[in-house]
């Protein structure tokens, strides 16, 4: 799973978190590693004193893990 924050208007990647990640390769796909990963993505957008994004799901159905990320990020502080 991977989550990126873009600033579309320059094409710039703000933050991004993916299971890749050293710290992040034992989460699998579910929907309660989706959350944490969401959760993740809101810290490090706060950390950057960002606390609002449009949410792009990128044609995928809102549901599953897209709608746990976004449960995540919600949880974390950050506004969609």
């Amino acid at each position: 799973m991977y989550v990126q924050v873009i600033d579309d208007t320059v094409g710039h990647t703000l933050v991004s978190a993916s299971t890749v990640e050293a710290d992040l390769r034992s989460m699998k796909n579910t929907t309660a590693d989706a959350e944490k990963l969401g959760e993740i993505v809101g810290k490090r957008l706060l950390e950057k004193n960002i606390d609002s994004v449009v949410f792009d799901r990128n044609g995928y159905i809102y549901h599953g893990i897209v709608k746990s990320i976004a449960d995540g990020a919600r949880k974390a502080g950050i506004k969609f």
